[in-house]
C-alpha cells in the first residue's frame, strides 16, 4: 500500500511527465485564480441568500401584522353587529 506521501510524489512525477517543468508553474497559479474566484462566487451566492432570507422574514412579519389587524377589524365589526 501506498501511503500519502508517496501518492503526492507520484501524483508530481506524473504532472511533470505530462506537462513538462515550465508549466506545473503555470498550472499551479491558474488553480490559484480559479479557486479565489470560486471562493468569492461563494461569498456573493451566501450574501444574496442571506439578503432574500431577510426579504422573505421582512414579507412575512408585514403579511402576519396585515392578518392581525384585519381578524381585529372584523372582530371590532362583529361586536357592532351583536350589540345592535
Amino acid at each position: 500500500m501506498l501511503g500519502s506521501t508517496e501518492i503526492i510524489v507520484l501524483v508530481v512525477v506524473i504532472g511533470v511527465l505530462i506537462f513538462g517543468a515550465k508549466k506545473i508553474p503555470q498550472l499551479a497559479k491558474t488553480f490559484g485564480k480559479a479557486k479565489g474566484e470560486f471562493e468569492k462566487g461563494k461569498i456573493e451566492a451566501d450574501k444574496e441568500l442571506q439578503e432574500f432570507k431577510d426579504e422573505v422574514n421582512t414579507v412575512t412579519k408585514n403579511e402576519t401584522n396585515t392578518v392581525t389587524k384585519n381578524e381585529t377589524s372584523t372582530v371590532t365589526k362583529d361586536k357592532e353587529v351583536k350589540s345592535d
